[in-house]
């Protein structure tokens, strides 16, 4: 289109395009021929695909969504070539999880591994920042399940698919609060530990009488340890 054609009160190009009226119709029946065809791709895919998604398969949707995307709107695009692509992403991701079950090491690889940022009670602050995941997300994941103190979190991992596993003790262990120190009327009704103080850095907790680093993190921030009655 040359700029001279671009007029701002052109309002039927800029409600319909280019194309014949004609078009909007034919639009709709593509529409519905592609959403039925992708439901039918989707079911395929399997269940996985309405569930929580890894990496790889959200980067299957967007690819689907991509692929649908050209045939519905260009009326010199036609269904067919849209569909043996949704075929040959379904082929694609099936092929790779036939694969990824005959194969742990190629399973490793192509869906990855859980990772571990909490063990007892203490942070895995290499996964936090090779993961680029801050405290703050992960004492909001906490806050949400129920657990008022790190030091009650036996293991939290982080799963494939994004979403936390939290695994706590059976009994009550002194350790770094999870509430922010601005909430002072949540934060004066927790149990202060008499002894053990908690690194703000890492969650290790010990006794400290004076200025010292932390024996886990070289951090020298601490807080009074809370206590969690089970």
């Amino acid at each position: 289109m040359d700029p001279e054609e671009v007029k701002l009160n052109d309002f039927k190009r800029i409600l319909f395009g280019e194309a014949p009226g004609i078009f909007l119709i034919e639009t709709l029946i593509r529409t519905l021929l592609m959403y039925l065809f992708l439901l039918l791709i989707i079911r395929w895919l399997g269940k996985r695909m309405s569930g929580q998604l890894s990496i790889n398969e959200m980067a299957v949707m967007l690819v689907l969504g991509a692929i649908v995307s050209v045939p519905m709107q260009l009326p010199g695009s036609g269904l067919a070539q849209g569909m043996l692509l949704l075929v040959c992403t379904l082929t694609f991701q099936r092929g790779m999880s036939w694969f990824g079950y005959k194969s742990a090491t190629f399973e490793k690889l192509y869906m990855g591994e859980p990772i571990m940022l909490v063990r007892d009670g203490v942070f895995e602050l290499a996964e936090l920042r090779q993961n680029k995941i801050t405290r703050q997300m992960i004492f909001s994941q906490l806050r949400q399940n129920g657990v008022m103190s790190l030091g009650c979190v036996e293991r939290l991992y982080m799963e494939t698919s994004g979403i936390f596993s939290i695994y706590c003790f059976n009994h009550s262990k002194p350790g770094l609060s999870v509430f922010p120190p601005t909430d002072h009327m949540l934060w004066t009704e927790q149990d202060k530990h008499d002894n053990l103080m908690a690194c703000k850095n890492c969650g290790y907790t010990e006794e400290v009488e004076a200025i010292h680093k932390c024996s886990n993190c070289t951090h020298d921030e601490w807080i009074e340890a809370v206590i969690i009655a089970k």
